[in-house]
């Protein structure tokens, strides 16, 4: 049974960093491209960021390309979300996902495994 684990979340004010980190269990961390995705109240679930299995290619959404980083690390089977220059607009619950496929995909329904999620407030 696959399992992710997102942590990292927290109160910031505007500005600051924060960095998630989701770590996967279940199955060989190496087979999946790994994203985050987030989702504030009242709104759709939204990209962030994706990495390839090997960590190289990686893509973002505009909204956070020059703030956010996504890296991987399979030796630890973690994914990390390191989140700069915060807004109150990046506020939501943030999600880790696991896509077997291969691919750098930006679309929720192409992912198979998701972890529980973990609240980012950014304060003004």
């Amino acid at each position: 049974q696959v399992q992710l684990v997102e942590s990292g979340g927290g109160l910031v004010q505007a500005g600051g960093s924060l960095r998630l980190s989701c770590v996967v269990s279940g199955r060989p961390f190496s087979s999946f491209a790994m994203a985050w995705f987030r989702q504030a109240p009242g709104k759709e679930r939204e990209f962030v960021a994706v990495t390839s299995w090997s960590g190289g290619p990686t893509s973002y959404a505009d909204s956070v390309k020059g703030r956010f980083t996504i890296s991987r690390n399979n030796a630890e089977n973690t994914v990390y979300l390191q989140m700069n220059s915060l807004k109150p607009e990046d506020t939501a619950v943030y999600y880790c996902a696991a896509r077997t496929a291969s691919g750098l995909a930006a679309r929720p329904r192409e992912y198979n495994y998701w972890g529980q999620g973990t609240q980012v407030t950014v304060s003004s």
